[in-house]
């Protein structure tokens, strides 16, 4: 009996291939070979919104060969991925192969990691395609070209051509626009703290052998004026939730003035608090949680991460990688109880395994989190085979997935209160905590900075060393990064796994939005896509709406209702929202005028955006073809030969200050902060002229 095992990717048919030897033939289909066509609907708004699946122009000679190598097989074995899309994969490929051979037998198997174990369990139990998962990836197909074909012609005829509309991209952008306007918005207020650094007195001759770190300084901040609070917090409410943040009532002339009542003055300890505290271990990775750790401490994209997770799935280094379960195995979990044991000891294991239960409804428990698949495979295991960033990735995931089933850390906590007390008592408060036992955090990251704080006892007089007032001034809520762009699309049940980061390619390619130093910033053309959106179709582009059917369409991957009624109850209000929409005035984009003039024709220059970002050109285009390079200045000069620093992306997105005489020079910063820090303002300050 002759079988075919039918996979996406030619990476993971050489894995399986590797495990299985030449018991079975197998080839891959490069994803989906059909799929809705390009340039029509290709839906059926009248008749259920029946969709017409075509076979793509690039697919057609893999069809073709997997044709042949079907026409003498016995059994066709589905083993896509366990999610949606795979099993969508599966059921096109059924639907196409199964014409060419009717006496096929076609079974589907699941897995969740490509280990020997795993292939040879699904093989033993092969099952039928799930088609409620098929009816979802339906539904949202439809739904998604539904929106994206009417909505995008409007756009065109109101603002710009090649514009593009999108039911979860434009939630994306709606929060990134209004982030923007909060941001407007807030008003700044400047702000003073007041810090002593204090020591303890040295002991006495004769006295108690003096504390081994009793020279040690330690920093106390001012709390309390009189027994009132100096300190106040205030909450802004935002559109994706509330923002808080904290300042005190303290004027530049307050702080003066205290410092001239603290002076000379007796600091003596009022109560000392010490208790010990644990931290349990953080759960294991979902896929969205893979991309903000990947983000926060790589800078990784969450393309990238999903592409460098995609292949270390593929070559069977991990488990799949698109879930949002917190489930783990028990044969993971027994597999690193015994490993933690061998390598750091019994007292890191705890009594009982750990298990974590995932918060969200919509969780697939099934699935498990991402995890390694074989503990004894390293980072250089990794390093060796595919590279380091593919190692990176590995470890933190290596990582956080053993580290869940280690000891909590435990810490001793320290609180000291301390007064000066004259015409007015002021209350200081410094904190501390010391690792007792590290528990998970010797191969996690520990990243607290908290000081050391001597041993104190009540009514000790400490000796004031320095007194410190810092300015501060109150921020504004902060730019989304693509951590926490992820991180709030996912709280407010906005899109899946898979989904995310094609969301954000999305926005980022149409140049809805921009960064400025990793953070989303919109253009002017995403803020007059987003306001046309906003105004005609609110009831579409809101956070509650599109949550509700992501839910619906969750409803239709359980099996508890069909996708074409989800879609009727959509389109109704839709189509009206359309014919309104198409009565609105065309926008008119008001063009950035550099201020200089075209060396071909004399018109003005203008900025433009293309493909590739920003450039110069004629403001008679298309009459005058004139185009240049555009360079935005940033008002500072190369401190090394004065060219002007301008703002530069690299390949992958990210923004960075370069010299403008590059290659001459290289000189080059990350970050604003660094810029001002290390280069020269273009201005000079009024002082200085």
């Amino acid at each position: 009996m002759k079988s075919l095992i039918l996979v996406e990717s030619p990476t993971k048919a050489k894995t399986l291939s590797r495990f299985l030897g030449e018991k079975y033939k197998i080839e891959a289909s490069m994803g989906h070979i059909r799929d809705l066509p390009k340039g029509a609907l290709g839906v059926d708004i009248d008749h259920d919104f029946t969709p017409s699946y075509v076979i793509p122009k690039d697919k057609r000679k893999i069809v073709e060969g997997l044709i042949e190598e079907v026409k003498d097989v016995d059994r066709i074995i589905l083993a896509t991925d366990p999610d949606r899309e795979g099993e969508a994969i599966s059921y096109h490929l059924k639907t196409v192969l199964s014409e060419e051979n009717k006496k096929t037998k076609f079974d589907r198997i699941v897995f969740h990691e490509i280990t020997p174990t795993a292939i040879n369990e699904a093989l033993e139990h092969p099952k039928e395609i799930d088609m409620n998962l098929v009816a979802a990836q339906t539904g949202r197909r439809v739904l998604d070209r539904v929106v994206g074909y009417k909505l995008s012609p409007i756009l065109w005829m109101k603002i710009k051509k090649g514009l593009s509309a999108g039911r979860v991209q434009s939630i994306a952008l709606r929060l990134i626009v209004e982030r923007e306007r909060e941001i407007e918005k807030f008003k700044s207020t400047e702000f003073y703290r007041v810090f002593v650094v204090v020591n303890k007195q040295a002991s006495g001759p004769g006295g108690p052998p003096a504390w081994r770190g009793e020279n040690q300084p330690i920093t106390f901040e001012l709390v309390k004026i009189n027994d009132e609070p100096i300190e106040k917090t205030t909450t802004l409410p935002l559109y994706d939730g509330e923002y808080k943040y904290a300042e005190t009532r303290l004027s530049n002339t307050d702080a003066e003035s205290i410092q001239n009542d603290l002076a000379n003055k007796d600091f003596v300890v009022t109560d000392v608090i010490q208790k010990e505290t644990k931290r349990a271990p953080y759960p294991p990775f979902t896929t969205s949680l893979l991309q903000i750790e990947a983000s926060r401490r790589f800078g990784y994209t969450s393309k990238r991460t999903m592409g460098l997770a995609q292949r270390l799935y593929e070559e069977g280094f991990i488990s799949y990688h698109r879930t949002d379960s917190y489930n783990l195995s028990n044969e993971f979990i027994s597999a690193a109880r015994n490993y933690i044991e061998k390598n750091f000891g019994g007292k890191y294991l705890p009594q009982t395994p750990r298990i974590y239960h995932t918060k969200s409804k919509l969780a697939q428990e099934a699935h498990e989190a991402i995890r390694p698949t074989n503990l004894f495979e390293d980072e250089e295991t990794v390093t060796a085979k595919l590279g380091r960033d593919f190692a990176k990735l590995y470890s933190l995931i290596y990582k956080r997935a053993l580290s869940t089933q280690m000891a909590d850390a435990v810490f001793l906590s320290t609180r000291v209160e301390a007064q000066v007390k004259d015409s007015k008592a002021y209350d200081f408060v410094a904190n501390g905590r010391v690792i007792k036992f590290d528990g998970f955090l010797k191969i996690w990251f520990y990243e607290d900075e908290e000081q050391l704080i001597p041993e104190l006892q009540k009514d000790e007089k400490l000796d004031l060393r320095k007194i410190n007032i810092t300015s501060h001034n109150t921020n504004p809520p902060p730019r989304y990064s693509e951590a926490s762009l992820i991180s709030a699309l996912e709280e407010h049940g906005i899109g899946r796994p898979s989904t995310y980061a094609p969301i954000i390619s999305t926005i980022e390619a149409r140049f809805y939005v921009e960064k400025e130093e990793n953070r989303f910033k919109p253009t002017e053309i995403g803020t007059l896509v987003n306001d046309f959106l906003v105004k005609n179709f609110s009831t579409i582009d809101d956070i509650p709406f599109t949550a509700s059917m992501e839910d619906k369409l969750d409803e239709v991957a359980d099996g508890k209702t069909d996708w074409v009624p989800v879609i009727k109850e959509f389109y109704g209000p839709f189509e009206k929202h359309l014919k309104d929409a198409q009565e609105e005035k065309k926008i008119k984009i008001e063009l950035e005028k550099t201020g200089e003039k075209c060396p071909l024709d004399g018109g003005d220059v203008v900025i433009r955006i293309g493909r590739f970002g920003k450039f110069k050109a004629c403001s008679n285009f298309p009459n005058c073809k004139f185009r240049e390079s555009f360079a935005e200045e940033s008002g500072y000069l190369c401190p090394r030969d004065q060219g002007k620093m301008v703002l530069k992306r690299t390949r992958r997105g990210r923004t960075f200050y370069g010299c403008g005489n590059y290659p001459k020079c290289d000189f080059a910063v990350w970050t604003k902060a660094q810029l001002v820090k290390q280069a020269v303002p273009s201005t000079p300050a009024p002082s200085e002229q």
